[in-house]
């Protein structure tokens, strides 16, 4: 099927930053050619705002279920099984975000692998995809983020499929999360000078990128420092095309068809 349009398979559109004009955002959006998104779950808190998004705007939301690690504090495990009811009551595309975060605090970090651990159990059981959520610590004398979930796939007892999402690692990480077959989630890091990932985008695979915003952060140049929104998916898009050398519509066709098999959603049909 010969796609020829844009999905955002990461954003926060349920966020209190867009309760001025959310409607107006996701209408702009799909001017924009972005008709999908993909909504990850944070605590406990965002669950009705997100729900309410799929109820206000219908097919074109498609909500995770997870805790965030940052979100993973001293209340961990009863928000976790709140998470735990929402996720068995009804379909889910993902279950996400979940991770591993060692920027902000390493108190908890014990937890958040507890936390990561059960969350991907369930989604083994459920048969989802898992949305992977990794940021390093501020010091590189603490241990790599990156790094420890990749080793925590690649010991988990069952194969599961996901993405990591706004990924900046290393090629020799990629290398090890495209091994377990998981996708790569690209932002507007891509559109940085100093990102990184822009280093090697041309080595990996593009039928393992799915495009992402993480709106409302991350905003691609020209935006860069503003809020970030859906309708900035062309932004990465474009620059994903410049640098590999291709087409804006190849990479359109291949990031679209990349998001449905991740997600393992039914295909959608073209959209004039």
């Amino acid at each position: 099927m010969n796609y020829n349009y844009l999905i955002d398979t990461h954003a926060h559109l349920y966020a209190r930053q867009f309760d001025g004009d959310r409607a107006q955002l996701i209408a702009r959006a799909k001017a924009a050619g972005v008709h999908y998104f993909f909504l990850p779950n944070i605590d406990i808190d965002s669950i009705e705002p997100m729900l309410k998004m799929e109820r206000d705007f219908g097919d074109c939301i498609r909500p995770m279920m997870g805790l965030h690690p940052c979100s993973v504090d001293k209340n961990w495990e009863r928000d976790l099984e709140r998470v735990r009811k929402e996720l068995f009551a009804r379909p889910f595309a993902a279950v996400g975000e979940i991770g591993l975060d060692y920027y902000w605090d390493m108190s908890h970090v014990e937890a958040q692998k507890e936390a990561l651990r059960l969350q991907c159990a369930w989604a083994h059981e459920l048969g989802l995809p898992v949305c992977i959520h990794v940021r390093n610590a501020q010091s590189p004398k603490i241990a790599n983020c990156i790094d420890d979930a990749l080793r925590f796939m690649e010991t988990f007892p069952h194969a599961i499929r996901g993405v990591f999402h706004c990924f900046t690692g290393t090629r020799e990480q990629a290398e090890r999360a495209l091994a377990l077959g998981f996708y790569l989630g690209i932002g507007g890091v891509l559109t940085y000078p100093n990102g990184g990932i822009n280093k090697i985008i041309h080595e990996l695979p593009l039928e393992k990128l799915v495009l992402e915003t993480d709106a409302p952060y991350l905003a691609p140049v020209p935006h860069r420092g503003k809020r970030n929104s859906s309708e900035y998916i062309p932004f990465i898009a474009q620059e994903l095309a410049t640098l590999r050398r291709c087409s804006l519509e190849e990479v359109t066709h291949m990031t679209t068809s990349a998001a449905w098999a991740l997600f393992a959603a039914e295909k959608k049909p073209e959209i004039a």
